[in-house]
């Protein structure tokens, strides 16, 4: 057993044997940019301060012999030698950076599902190029001909090999996409897409209890975010509270099943606010949230839904002990704008 440390911030990470520096990293839930996973590309190449590892056999296009001498390395294919290895990664915990943006992309409906009377999901494939994301993110979706006005919606699944990325579009009366979508949208359709955008990526440096809280299709960037810590295997607790009207505003609830079986840490917690049901909780989620956590002040924080949502929740946790620094949101406005993301946080 060795250790990753990282510079400046002095955080620790435990390594096993065996394993390459950013399989540690991303076992303690960092995420280091990289691609290929194999040396060839150089996205995960940092500064070594110290310490001896084995770099592997990688090619001199994504490590040059004048980056060697300079201490570099490539993460994905690095092993330490020696029982501490320091490398040289970002400030404030590593946040991940950013992939830049693309604009109308063309991609292709492989499925469709139901999921309430008023939820469609859409899972739809790349023709092309790959779109690169972190789980969280949103894109923007409009049709090939560029008639309908462009509108953002949460991706609701970790990245896939194949590209493959799930939206859960619910239709809005007066709401020209979503109903272009609910319409017009099935296997075989075209559509454009352009992004990733959004910060709501989660925090690299938690280690405490993860709750999230959520309301309708606020669950899709929560999907997307769990659905990654539990593939790699993320240690403390994930619980999901699902604020919906009725019970047949409930969804994925096989998926939710399935995490529950699966993964004895991670619980879901349904909670109807205009009908009582056994099996489920009663209430607004700010409203009873006290009375199954009575103490916050350890845990990281998510909240996805409407801004009325976010906001109550957030103070609800507050008053409950959360740091307001650990707390992360994601409000849905019906005329929500992509926002481009600052230079800095970019790849």
């Amino acid at each position: 057993m060795g250790v990753v440390k990282l510079a400046p911030s002095g955080k620790e990470v435990e390594a096993n044997a065996g394993e390459t520096v950013l399989e540690t990293l991303e076992r303690h839930g960092y995420a280091l940019p990289n691609n290929c996973r194999a040396g060839a590309c150089g996205e995960c190449k940092v500064k070594v301060n110290s310490g001896e590892f084995d770099q592997g056999l990688i090619m001199d296009m994504a490590l040059s012999q004048e980056e060697r001498a300079d201490g570099y390395g490539l993460m994905c294919m690095c092993k330490p030698l020696s029982n501490e290895i320091e490398i040289e990664w970002g400030t404030e915990d590593a946040q991940p950076k950013l992939f830049p943006p693309s604009e109308n992309i063309r991609f292709i409906v492989v499925d469709r599902i139901e999921r309430t009377p008023r939820i469609t999901e859409i899972r739809i494939r790349p023709v092309g190029k790959q779109m690169r994301y972190w789980p969280g993110q949103y894109v923007m979706v409009n049709d090939i001909e560029r008639k309908i006005t462009p509108r953002c919606y949460s991706i609701a699944n970790a990245p896939t090999n194949d590209g493959e990325v799930v939206l859960q579009i619910t239709r809005v009366p007066e709401g020209e996409t979503s109903n272009w979508v609910h319409d017009n949208l099935f296997p075989g359709s075209m559509l454009n897409v352009s992004g990733p955008y959004g910060t709501f990526i989660g925090d690299p440096s938690t280690d405490g209890p993860v709750l999230c809280l959520v309301a309708g299709t606020g669950l899709a960037p929560i999907l997307s975010l769990a659905d990654a810590a539990l593939r790699r295997g993320f240690k403390q607790q994930v619980h999901l509270m699902f604020s919906a009207r009725q019970e047949e505003d409930i969804y994925d609830k096989g998926l939710m099943a399935f995490w529950n079986a699966k993964h004895r840490r991670f619980k879901f917690i349904p909670t109807l606010t205009q009908e009582e049901k056994e099996g489920y909780l009663h209430g607004r989620i700010p409203t009873i949230l006290g009375d199954h956590y009575p103490d916050l002040s350890r845990h990281s924080i998510y909240i996805a839904g409407s801004p009325e949502f976010v906001d109550a929740c957030a103070e609800a946790a507050k008053k409950l002990g959360a740091n307001e620094e650990m707390i992360h949101s994601e409000g849905f406005f019906d005329q929500a704008l992509p926002v481009a993301p600052e230079s800095d946080r970019l790849v």
